[in-house]
């Protein structure tokens, strides 16, 4: 592998990346005989199979993922070298990969408008998804920030907190169990609940929830949209176990109403996170300074929570 060329490298990750030659080949701007020919010299090099076709589909070997992960260091390394050599050019120079799961999309708009108005220079390359998808992002180095809450222990990261993070249970201001106090957590096991999909930290903290009160309500649907699940809610569908900060509004004007359930709301923080092996560099490192000093600023007012305790 020390005589193999980043043209090869790339070359065969634009293979796994794009599921074809030809596909690789006009992602890269190059023939795909072009491609071919770099794929086959990196395969001969390593002396072991990295692609094998079975029944017409193309199957990644461990070697081939193995390669796979490192070209994927060395790009990380490559990025991070050039951002660096930017800052030292000039202060407050560099772009900042962004993973934000999408609870969190209520408030890290107005945090990064505020980080830009500070630091003009720097440029901001945001991607939401649900908890899984983030993971994956800072696992591939495609993030270099992420916003989310409870710090993965699979993966080798760097954490600090923004501020505190509440869920709670959510109704239709009709619902039956909506102005009773101190309810029990039983009385849920009868209810029908809106959940996220899997992969979501707050499906996650939902379940541990559960099983931490021993109920097992019906779930009746599956929704990975927090938007549809609270007009879900309105509509008298059923219940729901959601971040107090994606239901600020709905709670404001009286669309829906936090139950008061004994155990909740479950609070939990907010952070910002970055792979340990991975030193932030300039622009990213002021990213991280400015969440844990100003990032709490920006989290919604959560009116409802504040009477529940």
């Amino acid at each position: 592998m020390q005589h193999a060329t980043l043209r090869q490298l790339r070359a065969f990750a634009a293979v796994v990346r794009t599921g074809s030659v030809t596909r690789a080949a006009n992602a890269l701007g190059v023939t795909p005989p072009a491609v071919t020919m770099q794929v086959q010299q990196l395969q001969d090099l390593v002396d072991l199979a990295l692609i094998e076709r079975r029944g017409g589909e193309m199957t990644v070997t461990d070697a081939g993922r193995e390669v796979v992960a490192t070209i994927e260091r060395i790009e990380a390394a490559l990025a991070d070298c050039a951002a660096v050599l930017s800052g030292l050019a000039g202060a407050d120079k560099g772009t900042v990969s962004i993973g934000v799961v999408s609870t969190a999309k209520y408030f890290a708009p107005q945090a990064l408008a505020a980080f830009r108005q500070r630091h003009p220079g720097i440029q901001l390359r945001l991607s939401v998804g649900n908890r899984a998808a983030i993971l994956k992002g800072l696992e591939h180095f495609e993030i270099d920030v992420a916003i989310m809450g409870r710090p993965p222990v699979e993966l080798d990261v760097e954490a600090e907190v923004i501020g505190d993070h509440p869920h709670l249970i959510i109704a239709a201001p009709s619902h039956p169990l909506a102005g009773r106090a101190d309810i029990p957590p039983r009385l849920l096991g009868e209810e029908i609940f809106l959940v996220r999909e899997p992969g979501s930290g707050t499906r996650g903290l939902m379940e541990r929830f559960f099983s931490r009160t021993q109920i097992d309500p019906v779930i009746g649907m599956q929704i990975d949209s927090n938007e549809t699940i609270k007009q879900a809610v309105i509509a008298c569908l059923g219940i729901a176990f959601l971040s107090g900060h994606t239901v600020g509004a709905e709670l404001a004007d009286g669309r829906l109403v936090a139950l008061d359930v004994k155990g909740l709301p479950v609070v939990r923080q907010w952070h910002v996170v970055h792979l340990g092996q991975r030193r932030p560099v300039p622009a990213a490192r002021a990213l991280i300074d400015f969440l844990i000093e100003r990032g709490g600023d920006f989290l919604p007012d959560i009116i409802a929570v504040s009477r529940l305790r």
